[in-house]
């Protein structure tokens, strides 16, 4: 709780924050304790931000900002902005669903830089608007992050890797890239009672709930964000033993970086290492490995070692032939 006297402007600033920061709402006496004011003073300028235009509106008893309407603002040096464009552009380009909400950002960075820069973010934003939209996967995406926002829980319907249907109620705890594309969501899941992740990309519908969750303070958010790939499923079960070697010229990278919380790493006496990871399935590290091409060999388990092996012969039987000449 703060009490030090501000001026208006920074008051209603400092309220205009605390409503977009907390998605549940908040009560007058609960402003009015954070600014230091009594209650009154809070109606007054919460009816001026309203005439401002910001889309602040009541219900039971409580206060909210339109999130759907409301443009944060945000003050940004050019490296900043530029930063963000590479970032939006390095998504663009692996992402598994195009979003057309980054392009609706680039386009308002693009308005805030001046040229060249705002030409080259413009022509790119242009690019990227042509790709197809999938909607329905925007539509789960847009209900879990609002979800998240708000801290209700969501009712989840989708598919495993295995292809068995799953449905389930589920409390977003964040949301995680992955290098494959694909989005992770990572919360508590009634069914197994415990915390868990799922691709986006498995989830077909989502029902918004009216029941609330708190994100617990004792979160660790390591295990998913220190990985170079997703670290559990929503399915559970066992973990899988990934053992793999690596050529002697790689063996420095390899070393020098955390791919996985679970990870062990053994200097063999031809020089190359070997890594060794516990992952939930080990179909969720293979295009990290196959990235890696001749530098490594699957040591275990004998299914993915198979599955490369195939594909290596599959290859090598196809650049063995002589290839067809265009007419």
């Amino acid at each position: 709780m703060s009490t030090r006297n501000v001026n208006r402007g920074e008051r209603l600033t400092i309220i205009e924050r605390l409503l977009f920061r907390n998605g549940q709402g908040l009560r007058a006496v609960e402003i009015a304790e954070s600014c230091g004011v009594d209650r009154r003073t809070v109606y007054r300028d919460l009816a001026t931000l309203d005439k401002l235009g910001v889309p602040v509106y009541q219900q039971d008893g409580r206060f909210f900002i339109k999130r759907d309407y409301y443009l944060a603002p945000m003050r940004m040096n050019f490296n900043e902005a530029m930063a963000l464009f590479i970032a939006a552009r390095a998504y663009s380009r692996i992402g598994e669903q195009q979003n057309p909400h980054l392009v609706s950002a680039l386009n308002k960075l693009c308005a805030a830089l001046p040229e060249p820069l705002a030409s080259h973010v413009g022509y790119v934003t242009d690019w990227i608007r042509a790709s197809p939209i999938d909607r329905n996967y925007m539509q789960v995406l847009e209900t879990i992050i609002r979800g998240w926002v708000e801290r209700r829980r969501v009712k989840l319907w989708g598919s495993s890797k295995t292809g068995s249907l799953f449905t389930r109620e589920f409390a977003t705890y964040f949301i995680e890239p992955l290098p494959s594309g694909g989005l992770l969501v990572v919360g508590w899941d009634d069914a197994s009672r415990s915390i868990r992740s799922l691709q986006v990309s498995a989830i077909k519908r989502v029902k918004l709930l009216d029941t609330t969750y708190e994100i617990p303070e004792s979160l660790d958010r390591r295990p998913y964000l220190e990985s170079t790939w997703g670290v559990t499923s929503i399915e559970g079960g066992e973990r899988s033993q990934v053992i793999l070697a690596f050529a002697p010229d790689v063996t420095p990278l390899i070393r020098e970086r955390l791919w996985h919380p679970s990870q062990r790493i053994e200097t063999l006496p031809d020089k190359r290492c070997t890594l060794t990871v516990h992952v939930s399935d080990w179909r969720e590290i293979l295009p990290w490995v196959r990235s890696w091409g001749p530098a490594v060999e699957v040591m275990e388990p004998t299914a993915l070692r198979l599955e490369l092996g195939a594909e290596a012969a599959n290859a090598a039987s196809l650049y063995q032939r002589t290839p067809a000449r265009s007419r």
